[in-house]
């Protein structure tokens, strides 16, 4: 079944970081939202790859998500393989989304960047007729980037304040990379009340700025076509 928003994540935290309010909005409009994250986050200095794919699933029943899956790529290495590209393109023409969300270009995280570089690629060439990969040729209305750590003015924001306690609850899954208190774990930038306030107080500026409580920003390549003038209208 087709899907109206396709939303890819390198390591199996990063969706909800970024974009865990919008996936939740959506979904409780009846939307159909796939998750994808690209790794496992083996490299990551606390938890298992098992750990991180259980806490990722109850993260996606948090925000009622229709399903999530993971491609298994090796931390640190994505878009290194040749095949990556011709995964991701399989895996757009498969599930056929009208939106697909990844992450900016521009991240301190050298993983964010690169998955941003692949799934762009992806994206274009999975609507390419004669392109050699497995599916027929399917092309998403617009790709829709957003932010994990840095970010920069946004092409607009989407109103999350009905669910940012989702968003929050979805966070607190992954308790083994925000949880300080889990046994024998490595003190890193992630389990620190900062990381968290970082998060809130970003979205927070850009609910700020728009007018609401809590606000998730994106950034698009083209221009954000309005019928009219009035602020009222879509």
């Amino acid at each position: 079944m087709s899907l109206d928003l396709l939303v890819f994540g390198p390591h199996p935290d990063d969706i909800e970081i970024g974009i865990g309010g919008t996936v939740a909005q959506h979904a409780a409009r009846g939307l159909r939202v796939g998750l994808c994250d690209l790794t496992a986050g083996e490299m990551g200095s606390n938890g298992t790859p098992e750990e991180r794919l259980v806490e990722a699933e109850a993260g996606r029943v948090v925000l009622g998500a229709a399903w999530r899956l993971n491609l298994g790529w090796r931390d640190r290495s994505i878009g290194k393989d040749p095949a990556h590209l011709e995964e991701a393109i399989a895996f757009i023409r498969r599930h056929r989304p009208r939106t697909v969300a990844m992450p900016h270009w521009a991240d301190r995280h050298p993983d964010h960047v690169a998955a941003g570089d692949v799934l762009t690629e992806a994206v274009f060439s999975a609507g390419l007729r004669r392109y050699p990969a497995e599916g027929e040729a399917w092309r998403p209305d617009w790709i829709c980037y957003y932010f994990i750590n840095d970010a920069v003015p946004p092409s607009f924001v989407v109103d999350v304040s009905e669910h940012y306690d989702r968003k929050r609850a979805a966070l607190d899954c992954h308790a083994s990379q925000f949880g300080r208190n889990q046994p024998a774990a490595t003190d890193t930038r992630l389990n620190t009340p900062i990381f968290r306030q970082l998060i809130e107080s970003r979205d927070a500026q850009f609910g700020a700025l728009a007018g609401v409580e809590w606000a998730e920003g994106f950034v698009v390549r083209e221009p954000v076509l309005r019928r009219t003038l009035l602020k009222a209208t879509e």
